[in-house]
């Protein structure tokens, strides 16, 4: 069924995919069921518990452009290990997909990056105590993590759609609570600019393969300390919905012709 699967991404023709992040799924309308690959059909896929995450590719594009879809990824909060959290990315390699975009829910730790905007990943701290690499001995070069042209390509279509694009790091943390607000400050101290539950391992996953990297968080909300209202998982797939129109318009422009 796996092997199946991966002819029917290569015969579409990808080079891109783009993992969907909490209350991001709406980027993908219902497809038709033969564009559709449920993650049950992938061998070594886990399927998600968390509320916003489908769990499947879907074959579709972007401005004419062929791209994957992952609507759904798996998280370490749920109980899997960094080799389970970062098994679509080895399917998408196996497929063919050579360059892929992160997206994720984020809480914004810079004053200056309001919720409800975007912010590209420049860097990330990974602190989860967690790497997919662990026992085989990869020692992979991590100093370009987020491409270096893909932000340039980015930045300059942000600027043409006159729409807001931050740039920043990302600290990833275990989860499934959110942070303190002491925590929050050590991260403000370390120099992450917002912090979520996942794409760090992702992105480390992708890199050991060849893979160029893009990521993204959709900026869902203050981080704790920073404003009075609770945090709460639907404030963040709400949000989520609501960045999504300029996003699309963002990767239409910065993928056109790719």
């Amino acid at each position: 069924m796996e092997d199946f699967a991966i002819e029917r991404v290569r015969e579409f023709g990808a080079r891109i995919a783009l993992v969907l992040g909490s209350g991001l799924n709406s980027l993908v309308k219902d497809p038709p069921r033969d564009q559709a690959i449920p993650y049950t059909e992938i061998g070594g896929l886990p399927r998600s518990t968390v509320k916003g995450h489908l769990g499947r590719f879907v074959l579709g594009e972007i401005d004419n452009v062929p791209v994957i879809f992952a609507q759904g990824r798996v998280h370490l909060y749920e109980g899997y290990n960094a080799r389970d959290v970062t098994a679509g990315v080895r399917f998408l390699a196996r497929a063919g997909i050579e360059k892929i975009i992160l997206t994720n829910a984020a809480g914004s730790l810079n004053p200056a990056f309001t919720p409800g905007s975007w912010m590209m990943l420049t860097d990330h701290l990974n602190l989860t105590g967690a790497t997919p690499l662990a026992g085989k001995g990869d020692f992979v070069d991590l100093s370009d993590a987020y491409s270096r042209n893909w932000r340039d390509r980015f930045a300059a279509a942000a600027r043409a759609e006159n729409l807001i694009l931050h740039e920043g790091v990302y600290a990833g943390l275990v989860g499934p609570q959110y942070e303190t607000p002491a925590e929050v400050r050590m991260l403000r101290s370390l120099g992450a600019d917002a912090v979520g539950m996942s794409t760090g391992c992702e992105t480390i996953q992708a890199r050991a393969l060849g893979l160029e990297v893009a990521g993204f968080s959709c900026l869902t909300n203050w981080a704790a300390g920073l404003n009075s209202a609770p945090l709460s998982h639907a404030e963040v797939l709400t949000a989520g919905g609501n960045s999504n129109p300029e996003f699309v318009r963002l990767l239409a422009k910065a993928l056109a012709g790719s």
